[in-house]
């Protein structure tokens, strides 16, 4: 933790009401996220990943447990614009260009025009897309598609980025590539950033702390710190610190498995 906590939860439960009776999605969860922290979650599919980024985001209502954002309820740190969310298709309006892509939020915020052009200019160079304001999101590719999602999710200058499995339809190449980038981006604007993931090798190259999670209901298996260097190219992922790393996320994710037992 490299900051101040800016996510708290504790005992945090969540079970959902469905016509074949109730769906216990997560269960006891406990984990402070501090600030500056690129924390990734991983587990398998309806482990309640997803789930506890929505929580975060006020779009679920935890049933037991407490659960903070920046000091405050999800709900107020929603109200405060404290954070953006990407999610995992790009969710981009086919009649607005790039540009009015990302302006859109600070639009219904009520920022000035001058205020949202130079907001979008300004995260659209962060992501690479500076020359592309004018297209269309057809005209662009996938992995352009989620670099200008991520912009829209920047240009409001939220301390928090919550991230869904951006990656995850796109091939592996540009995966890798937009992997880099996002750590260059971390790098560079010091945001807090909360990314669920299938995919072990993507989140060790990313995060400071892994957090590997159970079957449902959700629980924390693991919370894995990274000692690897800040500057990482891709080829760290054959190394032998990579690899141990990668090895404790593997065998906590068997481990959760055995709840099913």
């Amino acid at each position: 933790m490299t900051g101040g906590s800016v996510i708290d939860a504790q005992g945090l439960d969540l079970v959902f009401q469905t016509n074949d009776g109730p769906v216990h999605a997560l269960s006891d969860v406990d984990l402070t996220v501090g600030q500056g922290d690129f924390i990734s979650f991983i587990g398998p599919s309806g482990c309640g990943k997803t789930t506890f980024l929505r929580v975060i985001a006020d779009l679920e209502q935890p049933t037991g447990g407490a659960i903070s954002v920046n000091g405050v309820t999800p709900h107020e740190a929603r109200l405060n614009r404290s954070y953006g969310y990407v999610f995992q298709a790009s969710g981009l309006y086919p009649w607005r260009n790039i540009a009015a892509n990302v302006r859109l939020p600070l639009e219904i915020m009520g920022f000035s025009r001058a205020e949202q052009d130079e907001r979008a200019a300004r995260t659209l160079d962060l992501v690479g897309l500076t020359g592309f304001e004018r297209k269309f999101p057809w005209q662009l590719s996938g992995g352009m598609q989620q670099r200008a999602s991520i912009a829209r999710a920047l240009a409001f200058d939220a301390d928090l980025l919550l991230m869904d499995e951006p990656f995850g339809a796109l091939d592996e190449i540009v995966r890798d590539h937009l992997n880099e980038q996002l750590l260059a981006l971390w790098a560079k604007t010091h945001k807090t950033v909360c990314f669920v993931t299938h995919s072990i090798p993507e989140a060790v190259y990313l995060s400071t702390r892994i957090v590997v999670m159970s079957p449902r209901p959700g629980r924390i298996i693991d919370v894995i710190d990274s000692d690897l260097p800040a500057e990482r190219p891709l080829d760290i992922r054959e190394t032998p610190e990579f690899l141990e790393i990668a090895a404790r996320v593997r065998e906590g994710l068997r481990a959760g498995h055995s709840y099913d037992d």
